[in-house]
């Protein structure tokens, strides 16, 4: 299922300065979740597993069921959500997953979406959206007038945006030391922009979810795009000084203002 992957020289420096210790692994079949059976597998690569566990007090009672198998004391390694790259740090040391999918992608945007994953590692902030929520994830739910998959989908894209507010520093640094991941850094936001900036159009149109918006919002944060409204709100040093609450709040005023 897992195999060691070979790095280029930009990425080994990458992963010498955020994340030293960090396997990246290729998986032969693509996946959301792996099968705890499978992940724990990963065991033959690292020395420990730690699997996480969350309060179910946290979840409210439409919460998708990988959410719920996400919070249980179940050893659970990717959620729906996370790309073609997945990472945990409930192994020591970390690992890095690249899923089967990426396959035939260019090598250069692959090499970027390894970076991503290790500098986020370094940050040693939460692995998932839902340990950054914590109980404020019911609260969240409470505010917003969406379906329970749209409500994850939201909480993904919020919890992107604010890695992206603390990650896109890292990569904006690059032009001298990795140019190369900088380079594809600076493509994969020009490539996204035109959609960005139609997104106002699209949702009011009802081209384009509220959900699915907030998910393409969110991820142009790491590639310091302008933000459109009401998601540029969440392109602030308030909401990477305070988290969860401020998102929160942006979602009860945001929501508020769609409902009038």
């Amino acid at each position: 299922m897992f195999a060691e992957r070979d790095l280029s020289e930009e990425l080994l420096d990458v992963r010498a300065e955020h994340a030293p210790e960090t396997i990246v692994l290729d998986t032969e079949r693509d996946f959301e979740t792996l099968p705890p059976a499978i992940a724990e597998s990963l065991g033959l690569y690292t020395e420990s597993l730690s699997p996480a566990s969350y309060p179910t007090e946290w979840l409210p009672d439409s919460a998708p069921d990988q959410l719920l198998t996400y919070a249980s004391e179940a050893f659970t390694v990717g959620m729906p959500g996370d790309g073609g790259v997945a990472w945990t740090t409930q192994t020591d040391p970390p690992i890095v997953l690249v899923k089967a999918r990426l396959e035939g992608s260019p090598a250069e945007f692959i090499d970027f979406l390894l970076a991503e994953a290790l500098v986020q590692i370094g940050l040693a902030l939460p692995e998932q959206f839902l340990s950054f929520f914590g109980a404020t994830y019911s609260d969240l739910d409470a505010a917003v007038s969406l379906s329970p998959a749209d409500t994850y989908q939201l909480a993904a894209a919020l919890y992107e945006a604010y890695l992206g507010l603390h990650t896109r520093e890292v990569f904006g640094a690059w032009e001298e030391s990795v140019p190369s991941l900088h380079d594809a850094w600076r493509d994969a936001g020009e490539r996204i922009a035109p959609r960005v900036s139609e997104l106002p159009e699209n949702v009011a149109l009802g081209r384009t979810e509220f959900a699915d918006a907030a998910e393409l919002a969110c991820s142009a944060i790491k590639h310091d795009l302008e933000i459109p409204t009401p998601f540029g709100a969440l392109d602030t040093e308030a909401y990477r000084e305070y988290g969860p609450g401020y998102a929160l709040r942006w979602a009860e005023k945001t929501f508020e203002q769609l409902e009038e």
